[in-house]
């Protein structure tokens, strides 16, 4: 019996809707009877929904009558506080040489701590400043290409990120464990140096588990980064 996800998948690619590259890797695990995952199940169910005119699956929800009830919960009365009887003391007045004193002595303290504080501003200033007109290098931040986990299973989706100083295109690839080439594409920059990509764990190549790498060039030097793959 045919699977109905074979024929959203030929349709979308018909009529050139979502990612040709993931839908192209669904149908030949279609096609050869391989485990989809629920995630790529789901994108292709979206894909349909939205440009095959498929309606969403209906969940129908409980009914009233199958909710537990909840008993009504009982509020202790609040007994009243007796409230009690405060006494007003009279403030002893301060003699007049007394207060201008204090007030004398107030006037140095707030003047000191003006100071105090109006050289440690100047002093962090200073130290900003030398931090802020002082690069550590002159050197641009360099190649990197990183993936949102370590570790992958078979039919996983690999998500693919870095960036880079130079402009155009920069090629990525993978390869396992014994450096044969698993996956390769080829990716343009974005405006502000940025790349990002998918990648489908699984087909040629990725028969055994071990550790991967992944590369990126962009003309001018090389950076990779590795990751683990459980066939």
């Amino acid at each position: 019996m045919t699977d109905p996800l074979l024929d959203d998948v030929k349709s979308l690619l018909d009529k050139d809707f979502g990612d040709d590259r993931i839908l192209k890797q669904i149908c030949r695990a279609c096609e050869h009877d391989e485990i989809i995952s629920n995630y790529e199940r789901n994108y292709v169910r979206e894909l349909a929904e939205k440009y095959l005119g498929k309606k969403p699956k209906f969940t129908p929800t409980p009914s009233v009558a199958d909710k537990p009830l909840v008993p009504d919960v009982q509020m202790p009365e609040i007994q009243s506080i007796p409230q009690t009887q405060s006494f007003q003391t009279k403030v002893p007045r301060m003699s007049y040489s007394k207060l201008k004193n204090k007030k004398i002595m107030f006037g140095i303290g707030g003047l000191a701590l003006v100071i105090i504080i109006a050289v440690a501003v100047s002093f962090n200033g200073l130290s900003t400043g030398t931090i802020t007109n002082t690069p550590l290098n002159n050197t641009p931040l360099s190649l990197s290409i990183q993936t949102d986990l370590e570790s992958y299973n078979k039919k996983d989706l690999i998500s693919i990120s870095g960036e880079s100083t130079s402009t155009g295109t920069v090629n990525l690839s993978i390869k396992n464990q014994n450096n044969e080439l698993v996956w390769t594409e080829q990716i343009s920059l974005k405006n502000n140096g940025q790349f990002s990509t998918l990648a489908i764990a699984g087909g040629s190549g990725w028969e055994k588990s071990g550790t991967y790498t992944i590369s990126v060039d962009d003309g001018k030097e090389i950076k990779s980064n590795t990751f683990s793959f459980t066939a």
